[in-house]
Formats: structure tokens, sequence, C-alpha cells
């Protein structure tokens, strides 16, 4: 089962059902059934010091993952990782905390051909946000 934890608070953001279910979707479309998440809502400035600290930009970005075990087999319980997603900067929540979830499960729209936006935005179709 999917242990899903929600740090802070910000307006715009989807109920606490809305977010299991976004990040169980993200999840099973990546084969991983268990393991803890934690999704922090934080202000721009927050934000804007830890994309500085972890990613060497200057500013506020929408969304930060740091994943831990990923979606490899774990001999324990699955520490999927961290998501941090800065509110005022996403235009959507539901598309951040997705987004967030196929970085943890070793997905990046940096490298690949498009696979992970292409699954991004069919999740979303499937919970019902696009």
């Amino acid at each position: 089962m999917l242990d899903v934890e929600t740090l802070g608070e910000a307006d715009g953001v989807p109920g606490r059902e809305r977010i299991d279910v976004l990040c169980s979707l993200a999840a099973a479309a990546r084969g991983v059934r268990d393991g803890h998440v934690a999704i922090e809502f934080v202000d721009e400035e927050r934000m804007a010091e830890l994309n500085a600290k972890f990613r060497g930009k200057e500013g506020p970005t929408d969304v930060l993952s740091f994943p831990i075990d990923g979606a490899a087999p774990a001999s324990g319980p699955r520490e999927l990782g961290d998501i941090v997603i800065c509110p005022p900067r996403s235009e959507s929540v539901d598309e951040a905390v997705v987004h967030g979830m196929l970085h943890l499960l070793g997905m990046d729209h940096e490298t690949d051909d498009g696979e992970m936006l292409a699954l991004q935005d069919a999740l979303l179709i499937e919970a019902g946000q696009r």
C-alpha cells in the first residue's frame, strides 16, 4: 500500500484523498504498489532556497523531487522519496504531484523521448484532470 504524507498548507492544494489517488495512479503506472512518499507544499521563498541549493538555479520552480528507493525492488519498506511543490508557481497542483511522483520513480523528461510527459498527460486524463 502507498503511504502518502503531506506537509504544509497552501491555497489551491487538492484534498488528501485526491493527492492519494494521483500518487497511486503514478506509482501503479510504474509498477510500484507500496512505499512511502512525503509531499511538502512551500512558498516561493522556500522553493527558491531549495532550487538554488539542489539544482544551482536561481528563483523558485514549481516542483522538485528527491528520490530515495525509486522503482527498484526494496528489501524492506520502500522509501520512494520526497516531493516539494510550490503551488503559486504551479499551473496545476495535480500535475505537479504526478510530475513529482514520476521523477521519484525514475522518469526524466529532460533525457527521455517524451515518455514521461505523455504518461503524465495520460494519468491526468485518467484522474479526470484533463
